[in-house]
């Protein structure tokens, strides 16, 4: 071990031995924002193409921003989708987690996944970077990880297919999708008015399922696709459940403009207002999505 990764491990035991893990989370992704946007700053950056590959977000990440070598990560498959990896690089955090006797499934989920996406989402935030929780060290000898692009459009058809069963079933014409990476998890319409039950919202039926799915109640690295934006109660649910990003077509003002009855308080304003780190993507499909409250 040379003495510059020994200080690095000894300032990252240092760190999460002292600081909440949300903190260490909100300062490396603030972090990696700055030295990407100082980078690549407007007028400066890279030509990628409207639609970036995976392997671009890759090595952007891995090797100019972490400085790695490409025999640290060993790509098991790369193409226009996404780009497999298994990081075999004397990580910091692995070590000091070894010396503090800390899960490295808890410290890398809660710290450093989210804020890994963060610097992901800068070249399109259409790339979900998702780590193999079973495949972190120290248990396997490497850590799997991947980086695979997920349409946007098409994920959010699916909840506009879901927001008219919705209306053909007598509910109130709203649907949702949760997604990991290209994975649907779950995807459900409301059903507050056949069930009599008014918090059985699009969303919420949606990640109720994805966590049945799962069987964790912790959605980090999932995506919430819905036909409307979500209210505030289907906002703080998403909060819970730690989502990575919310997606939505038609905005809380607009369908309000169009006569429905909505609590006018933005998404954007709940996550803001909240503990975890949240991506918001609205304006997906609007026009579609409009077209189901008119």
């Amino acid at each position: 071990m040379d003495s510059g990764f020994a200080q690095r491990v000894e300032a990252q035991r240092e760190r999460l031995a002292t600081k909440p893990l949300r903190e260490i989370e909100a300062a490396v992704a603030a972090k990696r924002v700055q030295w990407f946007e100082q980078r690549y700053a407007a007028g400066t950056r890279r030509t990628w193409g409207r639609r970036p590959a995976p392997r671009t977000a890759f090595d952007m990440f891995f090797f100019e921003y972490m400085g790695l070598r490409t025999d640290d990560l060993r790509v098991l498959r790369a193409n226009d989708r996404e780009i497999v990896w298994s990081s075999q690089n004397f990580c910091p955090t692995l070590e000091a987690c070894n010396r503090l006797g800390l899960d490295t499934r808890v410290v890398c989920r809660h710290a450093y996944e989210k804020s890994t996406q963060a610097f992901v989402s800068l070249t399109d935030p259409a790339l979900r970077f998702l780590r193999d929780y079973n495949q972190i060290r120290p248990q396997p000898t490497a850590c799997q990880e991947r980086i695979v692009r997920v349409d946007f459009e098409e994920m959010t058809q699916i909840a506009i297919q879901e927001a008219k069963q919705s209306q053909r079933s007598g509910n109130k014409g709203y649907g949702a999708v949760v997604a990991a990476g290209d994975q649907i998890l779950a995807r459900a319409h409301d059903t507050a008015v056949t069930e009599q039950d008014p918090s059985c919202h699009a969303e919420v039926n949606a990640i109720r399922a994805a966590v049945h799915t799962l069987g964790d109640s912790n959605l980090s690295g999932a995506v919430l696709f819905a036909s409307c934006e979500p209210c505030p109660m289907c906002s703080s649910l998403a909060v819970w459940a730690n989502l990575s990003a919310m997606v939505f077509g038609a905005s809380i003002e607009k369908t309000a403009a169009q006569g429905r009855t909505r609590i006018q308080v933005a998404a954007r304003e709940i996550v803001a207002r909240s503990p975890v780190q949240m991506e918001i993507s609205p304006g997906v499909l609007e026009k579609e999505c409009l077209e189901l409250y008119q």
